[in-house]
């Protein structure tokens, strides 16, 4: 079976290089996180979580939604939960119809933190602001698409953006509309992580 990660593949696959290329891409986001997370005695799956809860809704901040965001177990997110709750970053706020349901807050320090912790990404923003406005469109495409099919084939789980949502619309000439906002979308205004997103 043919390896992306053969030099060999490689000279004759540009597919085999783009998916080394993402492999390496990833493996900087990997590095970025744990530095950062080093840096405040938290685990990349802690600064992930009040990254997280810091840019999304309450719906959102449930621990069985956060399984799902981030591809893991209930118990390994409410382990998580528990740690950055005794930390002060965060706090519950019990549903009033049941005790046992609750959403995650994150407290004034755990805001201030994940402020702080959430540009751990910078270093790869920069090359990209290299980039032309045409050539960061066309790689936003690109990789929106690949997106979608992960997605469809069930390894991304979770999908905000424009592609999987049912207001989407992508016309006859390919121009992307979307119903919600009653108006054409230009490449650049895709979203990646909508939320107003509704499950196509």
């Amino acid at each position: 079976m043919s390896s992306a990660f053969d030099p060999n593949i490689q000279n004759y696959s540009t597919e085999a290089k783009i998916v080394a290329t993402l492999e390496r891409i990833s493996e900087a986001f990997r590095v970025l996180l744990w530095n950062q997370s080093k840096e405040h005695g938290l685990s990349p799956l802690q600064v992930q979580l009040l990254i997280f809860l810091h840019y999304h809704s309450l719906e959102k901040c449930t621990v069985s939604y956060l399984a799902k965001e981030f591809n893991v177990a209930k118990p390994t997110i409410s382990d998580t939960v528990k740690i950055l709750e005794r930390k002060e970053l965060i706090s519950k706020e019990h549903s009033s119809v049941d005790t046992r349901s609750f959403v995650i807050q994150l407290t004034a320090k755990g805001s201030q933190l994940a402020a702080q912790t959430s540009s751990f990404s910078q270093p790869v923003q920069q090359p990209l602001d290299q980039l032309t406005s045409e050539q960061k469109e066309h790689l936003l495409d690109s990789l929106l698409t690949v997106i979608q099919e992960l997605n469809a084939a069930g390894i991304i789980t979770v999908q905000r953006m424009c592609f999987s949502c049912a207001h989407y619309q992508k016309q006859p000439d390919g121009k992307h509309y979307c119903n919600l906002l009653q108006k054409l979308l230009a490449q650049s205004e895709l979203r990646v992580d909508c939320e107003e997103h509704q499950a196509a």
